[in-house]
């Protein structure tokens, strides 16, 4: 649920053409899956079989793909892609979403397929069985689109479910990963969900029509602002307690 002040819904109001699309044919690709599991090997992205044996499609085919297995990893990506796709569709048009959306799927499924090959190069042994990995589903596009929701209405009340916590869109993304950190599932791709944060916020920035998006300097500045803040408060803390200290003494002298 989300709202501003003391109104809230459950939901957007209107659904455009362009969400239900991609709910029916990722909800038509999930039917295909459970027909013919050839569908989700061949469509998963997996890092050896692209750089190795040329499957280039996958980094685009896996963001359809969600684990037969589990029915509540497509629910709760359709959900997302329902709930924080609509206002982004309705704001921006369906032609602009989609690009959005595409991008930040394929990009964070060629970071998915490159980043394992990049480590085992570096010397890190530990990421070689990524290079096997499949990984498929929409989390990277809809994180994407999380981002740019927090970016556009940062300061729109979103009341969570699990935990059942009010909070400030701007905090979503955040909050997001530290959950899945500390005590997310483990077979959550951590890189997918970055990568898709990650290539949303360059498109962000590179595309120019997001005000609420901030650049590099922008962080650093609000950091040099949060650190300037703490100092200031520990001087005037310092203070207030040197206070305490020479009235304490001026009575018992008095």
């Amino acid at each position: 649920m989300y709202g501003r002040g003391s109104q809230f819904s459950f939901g957007p109001p209107v659904t455009p053409q362009i969400i239900k699309s991609l709910i029916i044919a990722n909800a038509v690709v999930f039917v295909a899956q459970m027909m013919s599991p050839t569908v989700t090997m061949f469509g998963a992205v997996t890092p050896a079989l692209v750089w190795e044996h040329l499957y280039v499609w996958q980094p685009f085919t896996y963001m359809w793909l969600h684990s037969p297995g589990s029915i509540f990893h497509i629910l709760f990506n359709m959900f997302a892609l329902w709930m924080f796709g609509t206002p982004l569709a309705m704001l921006w048009g369906e032609q602009r979403f989609f690009r959005y959306y595409l991008t930040c799927g394929v990009g964070a499924g060629f970071l998915i397929a490159t980043v394992p090959y990049l480590t085992v190069w570096m010397g890190f042994d530990a990421a070689i069985p990524e290079l096997t990995m499949h990984t498929l589903g929409a989390s990277g596009a809809v994180m994407g689109l999380l981002l740019a929701f927090s970016f556009t209405w940062p300061d729109r009340t979103i009341m969570l479910i699990f935990p059942p916590i009010p909070l400030k869109a701007i905090w979503l993304i955040p909050l997001i990963f530290v959950m899945e950190f500390t005590s997310g599932p483990a077979n959550v791709s951590h890189l997918g969900h970055l990568g898709g944060v990650l290539v949303g916020w360059i498109y962000l920035l590179n595309e120019g029509r997001t005000p609420g998006a901030p650049t590099f300097d922008t962080l650093l500045l609000r950091w040099k602002r949060y650190r300037m803040r703490q100092r200031l408060r520990a001087v005037q803390d310092e203070e207030r307690r040197q206070r305490r200290e020479w009235r304490d003494d001026d009575h018992k002298f008095h």
